[in-house]
């Protein structure tokens, strides 16, 4: 086999070279029709055929893509000299000195790593060396995919059976659109009641005789739904959290280096009295190279030290890494990247709140310079997320070369934080183009969602609860074919999330069918139906148009066959020529009873009964229940 230059093969073949050699597990932005980017400059991006696209979601190439300066400085270093952390070095210790100088007086210690997981890894670390303590509060937030940073992480362990370790404990996520206290309710006592909830946890904490090492928390939440955190929130907490013994940690990898415009961090937000203990530093550190940073008190260092642990880090601190680095914070002064994220911040927030007096699935709009989230729903009382119309934005956007992603506990939220180039006429594009998808949306040329059983609140669960309830899936996939390959269809053994409405495209036979009787109400069902299998669908009456039930199932159940029935006498599932069929309340005065054979309301292997759920549609009462079999498909 050559081992010479890397060639250049097609789409199609580096998707499957991708199936083949990279793992499952490392998903992709639009999956269903993912891109290959080949080269990007600027706030743009190119893929094989040349095409251009507007990236509004890539929070790493934060000084644009490749730009000239940076690489020319990772070029000059990597030809003198590229090795481990462990010889003196000027570049290590002027770009510290030079990072130390955007912080206030008391943060002055730095520890340069790879990741910003390594970066959260180690400030634990750093707090149990501190505090003595092991215990930490979270919100539902994302800090890396490292064991530690993962435990940390609702939105990771949230997924998993027992996932939640018994040292985490998460306060509710301070949202005052859709959270458990809202700015209209408390006006501008919101960020107090959700501070007093962190006071509540520590008070938990105590009570089972254990200790506060740690708060963690993002001065912006991100992937929680582009949330800033209310006034004076940080203020309480970190005085609650300081009574506790605890020590206080800013997570900045995705809202750091001026994104907000007014400040280089986001902490500062809060007041320029506000000061962590420990900060965290990463992704637009170095423009898309691996680089990231721990910022800390001398205190806080002595006592790591203390530990009488040496710490190295290969490669955190190399000589490449930190010339990239500098030439990054450079840039971000010598072109006033900061006062360019202000103001086309501004304009753009501007034009997305006049955009929103138009369309009414816009909830809220939120955010500050380039961190801005876009919070769709089905109508503005209730706040019940839109999230399968966010899915449709995002491919159509991307359609016409705008890219964009969804964040939220329900993916509702469309999120923008683009490199901090972006200029005002890219703001006028994206506007526009946005304009144009939502009109569609509400005009109804595309599939509208029935209603979700979902919650539309992001009220924080208690700790006893967050251990065993289920959680809305974030990995589930709007407008996904589903693979025809058997190993991976839901019936066959596959996780079935939760919270999350699946689109069915196809089933095993290629084929899709639906039964022909529907009660004609806005909220029917219907079947997609095989010989060897049955799908539950919402059917809407408006646009004629089925759509997946979201899924009320529990999240690790292995699910050999889903088998449907009414609640009540008045209607039963029955099973002929090896096809499950379903007759519904509204359906029996169609049918005659001699089809119905009501001593087989399950299948003859009942025993393999594992589970029943209730689907709820609001305002209705429980119509259906859906039992889960543990038993072989019929052949």
């Amino acid at each position: 086999m050559s081992l010479g230059p890397l060639e250049k093969v097609s789409r199609d073949e580096t998707l499957r070279l991708r199936k083949t050699y990279i793992g499952e597990s490392c998903t992709l932005f639009f999956e269903r029709d993912p891109l290959k980017i080949v080269r990007g400059e600027g706030q743009y991006m190119y893929d094989e055929n040349g095409r251009q696209y507007l990236d509004c979601i890539n929070n790493v190439a934060h000084v644009g893509h490749c730009h000239p300066r940076v690489t020319q400085a990772a070029m000059e270093q990597m030809s003198l000299l590229y090795t481990n952390s462990r010889y003196l070095h000027d570049n290590i210790v002027l770009y510290a000195q030079n990072l130390i100088a955007t912080f206030p007086p008391k943060l002055n210690v730095c520890y340069f790593v790879n990741s910003g997981s390594e970066a959260n890894d180690l400030a634990l670390r750093l707090s149990r060396a501190h505090t003595g303590h092991e215990d930490v509060i979270v919100l539902r937030a994302y800090h890396g995919n490292l064991s530690t940073s993962t435990d940390m992480s609702p939105m990771k362990f949230e997924k998993i059976t027992g996932g939640k370790k018994d040292y985490v404990h998460v306060a509710s996520l301070p949202c005052t659109y859709r959270g458990e206290y809202t700015a209209d309710e408390y006006g501008d006592a919101v960020g107090q009641k959700y501070a007093e909830n962190v006071q509540n946890v520590i008070n938990k904490i105590h009570s089972k005789g254990r200790h506060l090492a740690a708060f963690f928390a993002e001065s912006m939440v991100s992937c929680g739904g582009q949330v800033l955190l209310p006034e004076g929130y940080l203020s309480e907490v970190y005085k609650y959290v300081h009574q506790a013994g605890g020590v206080c940690v800013a997570d900045e990898v995705q809202t750091g280096f001026g994104r907000v415009g007014k400040h280089m961090w986001a902490f500062q937000l809060q007041g320029e009295d506000i000061c962590p203990d420990i900060v965290t530093i990463g992704k637009p550190m170095g423009n898309g190279h691996p680089v990231a940073a721990v910022v800390t008190t001398k205190e806080i260092a002595r006592s790591f030290k203390g530990l009488g642990v040496s710490y190295f880090n290969t490669y955190g601190g190399n000589p490449v890494s930190m010339a990239i680095a500098n030439a990054v914070l450079d840039i971000i002064e010598s072109e006033n990247l900061m006062d360019n994220a202000h103001f086309v911040g501004k304009k753009l927030l501007d034009d997305l709140q006049d955009l929103k007096k138009r369309h009414p699935i816009i909830g809220d709009v939120r955010g500050i310079g380039f961190f801005i989230g876009i919070d769709l729903v089905k109508d503005r009382i209730s706040k019940a997320p839109a999230t399968e119309e966010a899915a449709f934005v995002i491919a159509r956007m991307k359609n016409d070369g705008i890219l964009l992603s969804a964040e939220g506990k329900y993916e509702n939220v469309l999120k923008f934080k683009p490199p901090m180039v972006f200029n005002a006429e890219n703001a006028d594009h994206l506007v526009k183009q946005l304009d144009l998808i939502l009109t569609e949306v509400e005009n109804q040329k595309v599939p509208k969602v029935c209603e979700s059983p979902v919650s539309t609140t992001d009220s924080s669960s208690s700790d006893d609860d967050m251990a065993s309830k289920s959680s809305s899936s974030s990995e589930a996939k709007l407008y996904a074919p589903i693979s025809t390959q058997s190993s991976q269809l839901p019936y066959r053994g596959r996780n079935i999330p939760t919270g999350q409405p699946l689109r069915l495209l196809k089933n095993p036979n290629g084929k899709i069918q639906r039964t022909k009787a529907a009660p004609q109400c806005r909220n029917c069902y219907g079947f997609f139906h095989s010989s060897k299998t049955c799908f539950l669908l919402i059917r809407c009456a408006h646009c004629s148009d089925s759509h997946a039930l979201p899924s009320v199932l529990s999240r690790n159940t292995q699910i050999a066959r889903v088998i449907m029935s009414p609640i009540g006498n008045d209607g039963h599932s029955f099973r002929r020529k090896n096809r499950t069929k379903i007759c519904s309340p509204y359906q029996l005065g169609n049918q005659k009873r001699k089809h119905i054979n009501p001593k087989r309301k399950t299948p003859k292997s009942s025993q393999h009964i594992q589970k029943i759920d209730l689907f709820r549609t609001e305002g209705m009462r429980p119509l259906l229940k859906i039992i889960l079999m543990q038993m072989p498909l019929l052949e």
